[in-house]
């Protein structure tokens, strides 16, 4: 195990570089029950049990500068194990770990900050632990100052700080002491709206003038607006490193298939239907037994991604003849809002008589519902719609994740096509004159 730590950061050269680091936390599960058992304890030569967990294992990586990383996974993976080995705080267990140039990093709330000192007292304790001597400080304080937007606060012992403005000054010397590299562990989330939509324009402007990030966070949409690589981390090894969409989707695949499998297996075995009669009601004369969302290979699923082929199954049992019913369903938004409803009726599709069991299926060819948690009911009527045969309200859920569009906001993708067309007024004509100037 070697680490090599360079003041200054040579041109050309990687910033960062991990060589199959690993990193192991020894768990010790001994439970004193009383002030005497610990005490004999103490004399004894081998009196606690171990266990050992490794938050990363053989992990390697090469950073230059220039890049900006997005590091994902669920909590636990490893992601804040990392940054704290790059940034110095723990050392490798194995592996080599080189890093080059000054570094900046945002892991915990308070980090770096003394209770008792005051803000201002604060930035320049900062300064020090960075590198940067008090002369250079006091060059840059007052914008630093501005920039937190801590007013009079400046000058409050920082113990009396909300974790906001924690964020607000942590942020605002790390961005301000141009650091070779910075590093971001999800603490912006922090802060109010306003705040972090500033950050991330300052942190958009440190990329352009070639800083370097790695940066930790839920927010898959901050990510990939920001990022140019992902690595995402499972289980402290690297699952996958590239373009952030490409790896994104993987991630997004993967736990949607995790959780799907984990819906069904503790799914009731019951009908849903069953389960509220507020949920269902009607006549009965038609009744639906079961709902089926199927792929592309008619197989049931619970999750789908934007633009995946969907097909709505609705398996029915008639107790007679009933002529011309219709068959419908609505889908709704997790949040309330309803999107769709069409049926048999609008659709063009006329059923002259059903009677005993049959299958009604909706064909939807590419699903243009954007990322998000929906609700599907479902209903049977008679012709007049003066008579309800049953009616399912919200009763069946399914998830949807980003597919091949890049859309991210409202509920829908149009689907449509942006292109540029000739504007004859800012264009001016190519004519035989214009050529011969």
């Amino acid at each position: 195990m070697s680490v090599i730590r360079n003041a200054k950061a040579t041109p050309g050269q990687p910033l960062i570089e991990l060589h199959h680091v690993s990193k192991r936390f020894a768990m010790h599960r001994e439970r004193h029950r009383s002030f005497q058992e610990s005490f004999i304890r103490i004399f004894r030569k081998s009196h606690t049990a171990q266990d050992e967990f490794w938050p990363l294992r053989d992990v390697s990586i090469t950073i230059y500068p220039g890049d900006c990383i997005g590091i994902i996974g669920r909590n636990g993976s490893g992601k804040s194990t990392l940054l704290k080995m790059i940034s110095g705080i723990l050392p490798p267990t194995s592996g080599d770990l080189t890093v080059s140039g000054r570094i900046s990093a945002l892991l915990e709330l308070g980090a770096g900050f003394h209770p008792d000192l005051t803000g201002r007292e604060n930035v320049y304790l900062n300064g020090s632990i960075y590198g940067i001597s008090r002369q250079k400080m006091s060059q840059i304080i007052d914008k630093i100052i501005d920039y937190a937007e801590l007013g009079d606060f400046i000058d409050t012992p920082i113990k009396h700080y909300s974790s906001g403005m924690y964020v607000r000054l942590g942020f605002a010397v790390a961005i301000h002491t141009e650091p070779d590299l910075m590093l971001v562990d999800e603490v912006l989330a922090v802060g109010d709206a306003a705040f972090q939509r500033k950050c991330m324009d300052s942190i958009q402007l440190y990329r352009r003038q070639g800083g370097t990030l790695l940066l930790v966070s839920h927010d898959l949409g901050a990510i990939q607006a920001i990022c140019n690589r992902v690595l995402w981390i499972e289980d402290g090894v690297i699952q996958a490193e590239g373009h952030p969409t490409d790896v994104m989707m993987s991630y997004q695949r993967y736990y949607a298939e995790l959780e799907e499998a984990r819906q069904l297996a503790h799914q009731d075995p019951q009908d849903d239907s069953e389960k509220s009669s507020k949920q269902r009601w009607g006549t009965g004369q038609i009744r639906v037994t079961k709902v089926e969302l199927c792929d592309a290979k008619g197989e049931a699923h619970i999750n789908f991604r934007t633009g995946d082929p969907m097909t709505v199954r609705l398996h029915y049992e008639a107790k007679g003849a009933i002529e011309e019913p219709i068959f419908g369903l609505a889908i709704h938004h997790q949040q309330g809002t309803h999107i769709c409803g069409p049926n048999t009726k609008f659709g063009g599709l006329t059923l002259p008589l059903v009677e005993g069991s049959g299958i009604i299926s909706y064909v939807i060819p590419s699903l243009a519902l954007l990322a998000g948690g929906y609700l599907l009911s479902i209903a049977v009527i008679n012709q007049n719609n003066t008579e309800t045969f049953d009616y399912h309200d919200r009763t069946i859920t399914f998830h949807v994740y980003p597919g091949d569009s890049q859309e991210q906001y409202g509920l829908v993708t149009l689907n449509g096509v942006w292109q540029r067309e000739f504007d004859p007024i800012l264009t001016p004509p190519v004519t035989e004159k214009y050529y011969a100037r």
